[in-house]
């Protein structure tokens, strides 16, 4: 249990949606480990459930059933948020502040002060290539882009032991994809265990250490991409998806 950051048993999870309040199910008894220091990507169609299962790891959502836990703890604890960054996929931050200010906020939430504070700071813009002069400008004119690396320095700042990212290089161009993927693995190399969600499959594919694929709120496959590519008799992660989403359509 020690080297596991992330255990999930036999998750359940179900929405209630409509003016009636029906029940949907969006997760069907998903299980899957991340184990320390590894890059775990997660990945799947639209409406698969990732997003879902990123914000029952988070605390934001309650689950109906299994077990849940980071670095040991239960979501719903305050002290399972001690050392974990997450990035939601689409973060809203106070646009009338700065990117700088907003990093002080923050990293004020976490505990850092004065010139440790102003540290991390540096260090966390350095790494995701944002130590530029727009970080001072007000956050309501950034481009995607911008927001994506702020939203990633403000999750690094306390220097997490793990690290969620929900969708981290979404509507990025190629120079934000890189500098994204660069940025993963630099943490991990400092010793940070990362999961997170992605649709570009090629970057998954780079950087990866372990796969899950989740079809339909069930993880259809789990294993380096090397192991899934070869259990399918299929030329890349791509491939497999497609194959799976196809069986799944009814």
């Amino acid at each position: 249990m020690s080297e596991c950051a992330i255990l999930i048993k036999d998750l359940h999870k179900t929405y209630r949606t409509g003016f009636w309040l029906a029940k949907k199910k969006s997760l069907f008894g998903i299980s899957l480990e991340v184990k320390k220091g590894e890059i775990f990507g997660f990945i799947g169609p639209n409406g698969a459930g990732k997003s879902t299962a990123i914000k029952v790891l988070a605390g934001l959502l309650r689950k109906d059933s299994g077990e849940v836990l980071l670095l040991g703890k239960e979501p719903s604890k305050a002290e399972s948020r001690i050392n974990l960054g997450y990035l939601p996929e689409q973060p809203y931050f106070y646009d009338s502040l700065s990117g700088y200010e907003l990093l002080k906020f923050y990293g004020g939430l976490s505990g850092l002060k004065d010139s440790l504070l102003e540290e991390r700071i540096s260090w966390a813009l350095k790494l995701v290539n944002a130590d530029a002069d727009w970080i001072y400008r007000r956050l309501r004119t950034y481009s995607k882009g911008m927001q994506q690396r702020v939203g990633l320095a403000q999750a690094i700042l306390h220097k997490p032991e793990l690290l969620i990212l929900d969708e981290p290089m979404s509507g990025l161009d190629p120079l934000g994809r890189r500098d994204v993927r660069e940025a993963i693995l630099a943490l991990n190399k400092e010793g940070s265990t990362i999961f997170y969600s992605s649709h570009v499959l090629s970057d998954v594919e780079a950087i990866s250490h372990r796969v899950a694929m989740i079809i339909d709120g069930k993880i259809s496959h789990t294993g380096t991409v090397e192991e899934i590519t070869k259990e399918t008799g299929r030329n890349s992660l791509e491939d497999v998806l497609a194959k799976e989403v196809s069986r799944a359509v009814p």
